[in-house]
């Protein structure tokens, strides 16, 4: 095959990405606009978001046209959804997907979609040994979603069923509210994650519980590490180190239940959250101890992105 171009869109939450790769899975172009949330704030309203995206997204378009060669697209991809299952909706996906089909018809390409959540897993497969896998784990740990995760990658088909994750909040959301409590700007993850390296884990009795072994509660931890905060008996750096401290506790704990439940030794780890530092390490170090094989997507892959979308398609075509 001659180098063709493969384009994904997506608009989550928070960014408004569009990215290209080749048939190498060379990343020829990776654009991305974060949403802007005012001070303050613990996130943006759908409405909200779906304006910005509307603003962004032709911009980039754009700036792509500017940069690449557009008789070599093949195929343009976006995400529709956040997750593969049904009734799964959310507006800000609306704009992607319309955009993306508009832009297929007048190029004349080809067009698929994908779930947002199949993006995450797409930019940790690209790469990696996974790729060559038809069966195994993957964690998904962002601001909307934490789940553990079974998925099927059998001929460039990918299922996808959730067996552990949270109940009610996602991590990123524990992060967050965290940080907004404390004046940091939204979203808060990467500056925390910067601060607690200074600090150190606090030896605390904190209640961490399980549920069927895989889910569990986390609005808990929000009000015990608030209290902490409000306290004042400890540096913020150190109640920094301790949140992502029992955050990688309790996503080793849902991991190495269901691993020896399933018998599958290889997960991916993906998600905004996944870039951090902290969680990061301890999670590597603790699986790969248990002879368990962990894969992340690159940190630029982790958090919300149009690369993962754009990879589906190139694999969903270019094997046929």
């Amino acid at each position: 095959m001659s180098n063709r171009y493969f384009i994904g869109i997506d608009t989550s939450a928070y960014t408004t990405s569009l990215a290209i790769i080749d048939n190498e899975d060379n990343i020829v172009l990776d654009l991305r606009k974060v949403l802007e949330v005012k001070k303050g704030q613990k996130g943006l309203r759908q409405q909200e978001a779906v304006f910005q995206h509307i603003n962004n997204l032709p911009l980039l378009i754009e700036k792509m046209m500017m940069e690449i060669d557009i008789t070599k697209v093949d195929t343009i991809a976006c995400s529709n959804k956040p997750r593969s299952v049904e009734d799964s909706y959310m507006p800000v996906f609306v704009v992607g997907k319309g955009q993306a089909f508009i832009l297929s018809k007048i190029l004349g390409t080809k067009y698929s979609e994908y779930s947002h959540q199949e993006g995450h897993i797409g930019a940790g497969i690209m790469g990696s040994q996974l790729k060559d896998c038809d069966k195994f784990l993957s964690l998904h740990i962002s601001g909307g979603t934490t789940e553990l995760l079974l998925v099927s990658n059998k001929k460039n088909q990918m299922s996808i069923d959730i067996i552990g994750g949270t109940l009610d909040l996602s991590l990123g959301q524990l992060i967050d509210r965290i940080g907004v409590e404390l004046g940091l700007p939204f979203p808060c993850g990467m500056e925390m994650d910067k601060i607690s390296q200074r600090g150190n884990v606090l030896n605390l009795n904190i209640p961490i519980s399980l549920k069927d072994k895989t889910w569990f509660n986390i609005s808990g931890l929000e009000n015990y590490f608030k209290n902490l905060i409000k306290d004042s008996s400890y540096a913020i750096e150190d109640i920094f180190a301790t949140l992502f401290n029992t955050i990688s506790i309790l996503l080793y704990n849902i991991i190495i239940n269901r691993h020896i439940e399933y018998k599958l030794d290889d997960i991916l780890i993906t998600g905004g959250v996944s870039a951090n530092e902290h969680i990061r390490g301890s999670l590597y170090n603790k699986l790969s101890d248990n002879n368990i094989r962990p894969y992340f997507a690159k940190i630029p892959l982790s958090t919300d992105n149009g690369v993962g979308v754009a990879y589906l398609a190139k694999e969903k075509f270019s094997s046929r």
